[in-house]
């Protein structure tokens, strides 16, 4: 399917619609409009070889590990493909429904595999002369499917094939995402810009998994070889009667600061509103319920990684579970990660796993 095809004609000409209540949905449609306007200006522009990543940013939109993306290459003759994440990237618990996929065919998508090459997500061709309609799309996309509530959400980087940044306009309040060469460094002199510049040049040097284990064994006081990891490579952290794993994924870039608060508890309308009480309340992270586990989640974003952002997580996190577990536990039951003795909700046969491995901690 193409951006040309019926459902393109009907976005053809119109960025976004018009807002019909307050001004601040004014600003925030207004934004999109921008946003959508320097995309589409940006694309004509580009050399084959060229790509556009969009990247809803986990850690401000509180998604945790679900990452929702847009990628766009220009090939050769003007032609321009599209990937958009579909159901098989994603958590179970942030899978897209019927009706998001049916929004998304209906924007022009094609389904996961009918594009040569889209492998597991929707794909979509189009042409640079009709960059307006395919920002269009995009634009649709990640705000009304994939729920980016404003651009200013958005990380994004233009880069070749072999990933080095190509110099573009900036697309509205999209966050660019800077990248440094290790040929510019002579011209930056001495003093706190040198060592910005160095720091960010350690991303490409220091793999993340290294710098996050540098950063939880100086929390610990111990070393790295010291350090309690299992097999998938999670590093345990014990907080009382809870415990608190931090785990490197590698594409995207993301560090995933959780814990299981309790395990083997029968989730209950009561026990849902509960954990989105102290969800809103929390300044960091999400609590949410899969299968028959209560889990805590502090997303950290891998690029441009700062190690104060990890920290925060982890001081939050061990904190936060220690407390929860036993709150959660004497109100819903299910049992805590280090509470012997403590009598599981009524048994029920396991679900899924949604990548966390519930029930094989205890």
């Amino acid at each position: 399917m193409t951006v040309e095809g019926a459902a393109g004609e009907a976005y053809e000409g119109v960025l976004l619609e018009e807002p019909t209540t307050a001004d601040l949905r004014a600003k925030v449609t207004q934004a999109w409009r921008e946003f959508a306007s320097a995309l589409a200006a940006v694309l004509p522009g580009l050399q084959p070889g060229s790509y556009v990543d969009l990247t809803l940013d986990p850690t401000a939109s509180g998604t945790g590990t679900a990452v929702y993306s847009v990628s766009i290459r220009v090939l050769e003759d003007g032609v321009v493909e599209a990937l958009a994440v579909g159901n098989a990237a994603l958590p179970q618990e942030f899978r897209m429904d019927r009706a998001a996929v049916a929004d998304l065919v209906a924007l022009g998508w094609s389904p996961p595999g009918v594009l040569a090459g889209s492998g597991d997500s929707f794909g979509l061709r189009s042409s640079q002369d009709k960059a307006t309609q395919l920002a269009t799309v995009v634009s649709r996309t990640l705000r009304d499917v994939y729920g980016a509530p404003h651009p200013a959400f958005l990380v994004y980087l233009v880069h070749d094939d072999e990933d080095e940044p190509i110099d573009a306009s900036p697309l509205g309040t999209a966050r660019h995402e800077p990248s440094i060469d290790l040929d510019d460094l002579d011209a930056l002199g001495d003093g706190t810009a040198l060592d910005r510049a160095l720091a960010a040049t350690a991303e490409d040097l220091v793999p993340l998994e290294d710098r996050v284990r540098t950063v939880v064994a100086t929390m610990s006081k111990t070393t790295i070889d010291q350090l309690q990891v299992d097999a998938d490579g999670d590093i345990g952290i014990r907080a009382g009667s809870a415990m608190v794993f931090v785990r490197v994924r590698d594409n995207p870039p993301l560090v995933d600061v959780f814990s299981p608060i309790l395990t083997e508890v029968e989730p209950t309308e009561q026990l849902y509103v509960k954990l989105s009480e102290l969800t809103n309340r929390m300044p960091i992270g999400r609590l949410y319920c899969a299968q028959d586990t209560v889990w805590a989640s502090i997303p950290v974003f891998g690029r441009n990684f700062q190690s104060v952002h990890l920290m925060l997580a982890v001081q939050v996190m061990t904190g936060l579970a220690d407390e929860l577990d036993d709150r959660l536990h004497g109100e819903f039951g299910g049992k805590r990660f280090f509470g012997e003795g403590d009598k599981p909700a009524a048994p029920k046969e396991k679900g899924g796993d949604d990548g966390h491995r519930p029930g094989m901690y205890l």
